[in-house]
Order: C-alpha cells, then sequence, then structure tokens
C-alpha cells in the first residue's frame, strides 16, 4: 500500500522550500500548488521540491508540477528538485521537466543556485 501524503514548507529569503512524503498523485498535487499559491505573492522566485521521500508521482501529479513551473516562469523563477528517485528522474527527463526546472544535489546546493 502506498504511502500517505505529507507535506511540510519553509519560507527563506524569496525561496519555498517543501519537502514530500509519499505517492505524489492528484491530491498531493493539489496540496503542493495550494502551498505554492500561499507564498506567491510574497516574492517567491525559487521553490525548491525535497522528493527524497516520494517514491511515486503519476502523471496527475506531475502535471500540478508543471503548473507551479508555468507560474515561477511568468515571474522569472526556477523549480528545483532534489532527493530525486531514479525512477522518478528518468521520468522527469522523458517528459521534458528539467528544460524548464532543474536538479540539485541538496537543498543547500538549490539555495546556492
Amino acid at each position: 500500500m502506498l504511502t500517505d501524503f505529507n507535506l511540510t514548507s519553509e519560507f527563506k529569503n524569496n525561496a519555498l522550500i517543501m519537502k514530500t512524503s509519499g505517492y505524489i498523485n492528484n491530491t498531493a498535487g493539489e496540496k503542493i500548488t495550494e502551498e505554492f499559491m500561499k507564498h506567491k505573492d510574497e516574492g517567491v522566485k525559487k521553490v525548491i521540491m525535497d522528493l527524497q521521500d516520494s517514491k511515486v508521482v503519476n502523471s496527475i501529479g506531475i502535471s500540478y508540477l508543471i503548473e507551479i513551473i508555468e507560474k515561477l516562469n511568468e515571474n522569472k523563477g526556477k523549480l528545483y528538485f532534489t532527493g530525486l528517485d531514479p525512477t522518478i528522474e528518468k521520468t522527469f527527463n522523458i517528459m521534458g521537466l528539467f528544460t524548464f526546472a532543474e536538479k540539485a544535489d541538496s537543498i543547500e546546493d538549490a539555495l546556492s543556485k
């Protein structure tokens, strides 16, 4: 059975850091988007998604991530992924997410970019 989804976040220096655990599907995608939208008007220029504890992202979950990427691009912001499972990384590569988002080795690495 898939684990329940949990999301924690921290807003620091115009960066929204979100850590997820569990399956990223439509429900999780909605929670991630809601959290982003709460901070969007506060000058978020960088969103860092730590997916270390999420091993599965379905297509609907990815569509929510793309929505965040589009909103960040409008404001010259960037989405960074850390802690990617190899399968998720491969899926993101195939879907072209890294054309508009970036991988980082760690949260600290993403903050320094």
